[in-house]
């Protein structure tokens, strides 16, 4: 949570909730998910907290808005460059931490100046393949 101490933010507890909750978090979640946990704790927080302290975030760099799920938008806290590993059947979303040295002919990168990548990987993780 420290990470987002020193953004600008006013640290309410519900804020503050919302930030516990996706400090460390790797499950890639998305602001229902999100709604759903601190809503626990924080039963009168609306579901418009949540998704405006997750735009906030985002505007300030502090989290990475994924597109990866086509049914709706997920949140990485790590803003550290890297990959993802998703499952095909439940969606579910890994981390990979390593450099892929990818150079792109300048032909199809034309004038652009590269400045990284992302690659998604996509199969079906152990739980889903062992249901199958």
């Amino acid at each position: 949570m420290y990470k987002f101490k020193d953004i600008g933010l006013k640290l309410t507890p519900q804020r503050l909730a919302i930030l516990d909750f996706l400090d460390g978090n790797t499950d890639h979640p998305s602001a229902d998910d999100i709604y759903k946990a601190v809503s626990v704790q924080h039963p009168t927080m609306s579901f418009a907290t949540v998704y405006n302290t997750l735009d906030t975030l985002r505007g300030k760099g502090q989290i990475l808005e994924l597109t990866i799920d086509p049914g709706k938008k997920r949140f990485d806290p790590c803003t550290d460059p890297h990959h993802h590993l998703i499952c095909t059947s439940c969606r579910r979303v890994l981390d990979i931490n390593m450099t892929f040295n990818l150079d792109l002919p300048e032909d199809v990168s034309g004038e652009f100046r590269l400045t990284g990548n992302h690659i998604e990987f996509y199969g079906i993780c152990p739980a889903c393949k062992d249901r199958n």
